[in-house]
């Protein structure tokens, strides 16, 4: 029985996995595996040693040659994974099967194909290989090729009967293979032969969209040129406009506007605006603007029930991330402050964003909207300004309504305590967060009206710090003459007119209650 020493072997790296063959040790019987199931002619194969292989091989058991690891590997299988192609030629000279695949359904062209090695490729195809076999996630080796962008590998596969309109167990052909890993020259190759450019995967997705989701300008720039069809949705309904927008790929955007249709998008229930904005994409959010796409498009119920605060427009979105950029754009190209059942002015002021307010304010926000699940007998948006005294300051001076702040149901009477939920709908000012500002609450609220009672809560609340007690005299009526006359002169002629007026500047500034504030004015607890 021929006998192999130490010597024949040689150190190397470790195998792809991990079963780099173990030394033989001296006197070992080569007619017997190895621990992980390795014959010598395996070993042989894995060193490239060709000479040894033939000795082997002619001195070797029947159907040794085609004898498999414990991972089902041949030693033609490990010689064209080695990429030795001299022990490739004596394998297959001496009658290897090259179609055995290893467990995985791995055939020796599939690894020549991984291994992009077009001489081991077409030695295996002059020996009548299967070129369409699919490994265990359906992959062929032609797909393989593609993946390996190595074009003269995919036209020996072709002639030799391959076919381009195989998917893998995800639906993904060669086609939508290339497109998704950018691999150009592939693409061009399988669209010339026929192979179909709106394929689509289990999910739905195209090549156009996997191209436009992985930032493959090339390849985006190619398929539409021919031809492919941008409306097309993935998995999620979107179509790859709004995953070029969602990106922030601004030259793809220019690219997929002109193909796609507005009439699909909109049945889709979101705007490439929404997705643009969402992610702070305030170079795309310009392109499409540019383009003409709708700045009031509100998201489909389908789409807004995703979000919590039940989010409608693009403009939302903007005042959210406290983008005031993207704000100023879709203002500017006619937005609706007032579309969102929470309107973004109460979210801007929320934030305290003064100059998202007045960007806001200045395009017609409703400043008295109401929250219809929450209502209250005074303006929503104050709920999240009277700690900002000037943005508070700002909203009324903006037609902000300030007597029904003073509206109680309870009056002089005593008030249930603040806990209760209509304690809360009727006197904001009275809730713990709040009643630590009560007095220059109160002071400037006084301001925009006329004779007003305060309640007993309100009484508490000014009682509760001594420097608040010139409030209490404020509200006393009677108010004086020249500040009703102001508010009289306000509700006749309107706050948007009074610039208008030929009137000293003086005069103007004070029907605009700009502040000249006397030295007892109303101060904060400390």
């Amino acid at each position: 029985m021929l006998m192999m020493t130490q010597t024949h072997l040689l150190d190397t790296k470790t195998h792809k996995h991990n079963l780099q063959p173990k030394k033989a040790k001296e006197a070992t019987n080569l007619m017997l595996p190895s621990k992980p199931g390795w014959l010598a002619v395996h070993q042989a194969a894995w060193f490239g040693k060709e000479t040894c292989l033939r000795m082997l091989l002619s001195a070797a058991q029947p159907g040794m040659i085609n004898k498999r690891t414990e991972r089902g590997e041949t030693a033609l299988l490990v010689a064209v994974s080695r990429e030795h192609l001299e022990c490739v030629e004596v394998l297959l000279g001496r009658g290897a099967d090259p179609d055995i695949p290893n467990y995985d359904k791995e055939t020796p062209l599939y690894k020549a194909c991984e291994r992009s090695n077009p001489a081991i490729v077409a030695l295996l195809l002059n020996h009548g290989v299967v070129v369409n076999t699919r490994c265990i996630q359906g992959w062929t080796a032609l797909q393989e090729a593609v993946g390996q962008n190595n074009v003269e590998i995919c036209e020996m596969l072709l002639k030799a009967g391959a076919k381009h309109n195989i998917s893998n167990m995800y639906g993904i052909t060669p086609l939508f293979t290339a497109a998704q890993s950018g691999q150009l020259a592939t693409l061009r190759f399988l669209l010339k032969h026929g192979a179909d450019i709106n394929s689509q995967a289990a999910d739905g997705a195209t090549p156009l969209y996997e191209a436009t989701k992985n930032g493959h300008e090339q390849i985006v720039e190619l398929l539409i040129s021919q031809n492919a069809d941008a409306n097309k949705p993935g998995k999620r309904g979107l179509l790859p406009l709004h995953i070029a927008a969602q990106r922030g790929s601004d030259i793809i955007v220019s690219m997929l506007i002109p193909v796609t249709s507005k009439a699909r998008v909109r049945r889709t229930g979101i705007s490439p605006l929404h997705m643009a904005v969402e992610r702070n994409r305030d170079d795309v959010l310009e392109t499409l603007i540019e383009a003409g796409f709708d700045v009031n498009a509100q998201l489909s119920e389908e789409q807004s029930q995703l979000y919590e605060d039940r989010r409608s427009t693009a403009l939302y979105f903007a005042v959210i991330n406290n983008n005031i950029n993207a704000v100023r754009m879709l203002l500017a190209a006619g937005a609706d402050p007032n579309l969102d059942v929470f309107k973004p002015l109460m979210v801007a002021a929320r934030q305290g964003c003064i100059q998202t307010v007045t960007l806001l304010v200045e395009h017609g926000a409703d400043i008295n909207a109401t929250i219809p699940t929450h209502p209250t007998t005074f303006p929503a948006v104050y709920m999240f300004s009277m700690k900002y005294l000037p943005m508070f300051k700002y909203l009324l001076d903006h037609g902000g309504h300030a007597l029904s702040c003073f509206d109680c149901t309870y009056g002089s009477r005593p008030h249930p305590p603040i806990k209760t939920s209509r304690s809360e709908r009727d006197e904001m000012i009275s809730v713990p967060s709040i009643c630590r500002w009560a007095g220059p609450i109160i002071d400037v609220l006084l301001d925009y009206v006329g004779h007003v009672t305060l309640c007993s809560r309100l009484m508490e609340h000014l009682d509760s710090y001594s420097e608040w007690s010139s409030i209490k005299e404020k509200a006393a009526p009677p108010r004086p003459l020249l500040h009703l006359c102001r508010l009289q002169i306000l509700q006749l002629v309107g706050r948007r007119r009074l610039k208008k007026l030929p009137l000293p500047g003086g005069l103007i500034r004070f029907l605009h209650h700009t502040p000249i504030r006397r030295s007892g004015h109303a101060q904060m607890p400390t």
